[in-house]
């Protein structure tokens, strides 16, 4: 598929103390050396961690060139996000569990966050999501919209200068689920999308996969 980045998932966190950080930095380190430096490397916390944790982490992981880290600390804590950004040179991400643009503008206030992750079907749909980028475009952060739904975000991609949306996230475990019914499985060739010609997103059902039908009312 040509993929030229590669996010992972960190499984331990302050609960697990020194071994579980110490089998948190041997995966950066493991990762880096398999890909060499040529390729982003990403991590991603799921909330877990804890400021005290995530500045201890940070510091030992600085020097492998971490494109970002995703999500270090629950979505709320703003004001520990930007402490945490102000004493760190990697690059934090965060705003799958964001909502809508009033939400990310308290995050670009608070010098919060390096990438924006607004998730297309949870931040407020695509128009919402058009709005947030042009907010991130005002503050100079780049837009990366979460992957759960791969169709949404390529137009939202598409519609943006590159600046400010630079990639697509392809969750490569999740979408086979997420596109189970789609008679056309979209994926990345050679590194990049090809954006569909259909209506609308460009979904469309296949038939022979539906089972059952029920009307809903």
């Amino acid at each position: 598929a040509g993929y030229w980045a590669q996010k992972w998932f960190f499984r331990w966190g302050p609960q697990d103390g020194i071994p579980g950080m110490l089998k948190n930095m041997d995966l950066v380190r493991h990762v880096r050396e398999a890909i060499g430096v040529a390729n982003d490397i990403m991590f991603d916390c799921w909330m877990g961690w804890d400021y005290s944790y995530a500045a201890k982490m940070l510091e030992q992981i600085s020097q492998y060139n971490v494109r970002w880290v995703e999500e270090p600390l629950p979505a709320d804590r703003i004001s520990e996000y930007a402490a945490l950004r102000n004493g760190t040179n990697v690059p934090l991400a965060t705003g799958e569990h964001e909502y809508t643009r009033w939400g990310f503008l308290q995050l670009l206030q608070a010098d919060a966050v390096d990438v924006i992750q607004a998730d297309p079907d949870w931040a407020g749909g695509l128009t919402e999501m058009v709005k947030i980028c042009t907010l991130a475009s005002a503050y100079g952060k780049p837009v990366i919209p979460h992957g759960h739904s791969v169709l949404p975000a390529l137009h939202l991609i598409a519609s943006q200068p590159e600046t400010v949306c630079p990639m697509a996230e392809f969750l490569i475990k999740h979408q086979p689920a997420a596109q189970f019914f789609h008679k056309t499985y979209v994926e990345p060739q050679d590194g990049a999308f090809a954006l569909p010609t259909g209506p609308g997103l460009g979904i469309e059902i296949d038939q022979s996969r539906v089972l059952k039908r029920a009307r809903v009312t």
